[in-house]
């Protein structure tokens, strides 16, 4: 390649060839290596250059005046098929985020029940469909409501049972639903039937299975002959409607000062079927609630005649409720208001 001829029709070709590669390129990933290949430091162009000094003077004006337009046009042509990548990507982007302002906005996207308020309201609901009033209460109670009028007298040991955030003038947080209940009975009078859902509150340390707030839910039922049977019949319907099987149970004496006698109630393991398992820790049986015949002496503090009316009550954990019934592993999740958590109910 020593004369002028002979590099003029290789800078020729070459520019040719780079024009038509150019052109093919489909993406800028396929024309950068073009780019480098013809007009990088070490490319084409370059090496023609190089040879340029080989030329006579009188011929390498000539060679160099092609040499300049070859590489005129090539960054001309890369340019142009730069723009035109961009342009078509735009276009694609365009018509992806395309929106049609002819129509009406989504609106605010709809709300989520927290599992507590899911169970919540179908316990209420069924409740209801027996002839029971859903009622509620303050949440800042009096000691009266919360101890006294539950037979749970300043000196009463079960007191000690139940860590109390205490406020002023004798006011306190409820730590149960059960002074829904008193109300219930000062202001209805019997015969009543009642359920009381609600927030309580315990001074207590947090863990995985302690929270200082959580849902309780508590019921009642006074008439004349009121029976354990009829205790057992209503704990045995609520059970069976929330884990939507048929459920056994059993009752245990337990100890609680506003009712008398008290029971513990289980249910039949819903895992092993009474086999014995972990869940069960292998006895075949799982505590589910405290309950027991309403005590003569809180029916006496709220004004009702235990000589004719009778009644039972019962109360359960709405919070460890939903635990069990999603394998929830953590209570503390409930309260975190994560909505990644709640959004999975």
């Amino acid at each position: 390649m020593g004369d002028s001829p002979m590099l003029e029709q290789s800078l020729a070709a070459l520019e040719s060839d780079a024009l038509a590669r150019i052109q093919a390129a489909r993406s800028p990933e396929e024309l950068e290596p073009v780019r480098i290949e013809v007009l990088g430091r070490k490319g084409n162009l370059a090496q023609v250059s190089k040879e340029m000094g080989r030329l006579p003077a009188e011929e390498r004006a000539a060679v160099g005046k092609l040499l300049n337009a070859a590489k005129q046009a090539l960054e001309e042509a890369i340019e142009v098929r730069k723009r035109e990548f961009a342009q078509a990507a735009l276009q694609a982007r365009l018509e992806g985020e395309w929106l049609d302002l002819t129509l009406p906005p989504p609106g605010a996207p709809r709300g989520h029940l927290h599992p507590i308020t899911q169970i919540q309201r179908e316990i209420e609901e069924l409740f209801v469909s027996l002839g029971f009033a859903v009622l509620d209460g303050p949440e800042v109670e009096t000691e009266h409501h919360n101890f006294d009028a539950l037979n749970i007298p300043p000196d009463h040991p079960a007191r000690d049972l139940q860590d109390t955030f205490w406020l002023k003038d004798g006011h306190l947080l409820r730590t149960h639903t059960s002074p829904v209940q008193v109300r219930g009975m000062e202001k209805l009078g019997p015969p009543l039937r009642m359920i009381a859902p609600g927030r309580v509150f315990r001074n207590e340390s947090v863990d995985a299975s302690h929270e200082h707030t959580f849902y309780q839910l508590e019921g009642m039922m006074i008439d004349r002959e009121v029976s354990v049977a009829h205790l057992t019949y209503f704990m045995k319907t609520m059970l069976t409607a929330i884990f939507r099987r048929e459920v056994t149970v059993r009752l245990r004496p337990g100890y609680f000062p506003f009712v008398e006698p008290g029971f513990e109630l289980d249910i039949r393991c819903l895992i092993c079927g009474g086999a014995g398992c972990p869940v069960c820790k292998q006895s075949g049986w799982v505590e589910q609630l405290g309950c027991g015949l309403v005590h003569p002496n809180v029916l006496r503090l709220s004004g009702i005649d235990p000589e004719e009316w009778n009644g039972f009550a019962f109360g359960l954990g709405l919070t460890r409720l939903v635990m069990m019934r999603y394998a929830i592993d953590d209570i503390r999740l409930l309260q975190s208001g994560d909505l990644r958590f709640s959004h999975q109910f």
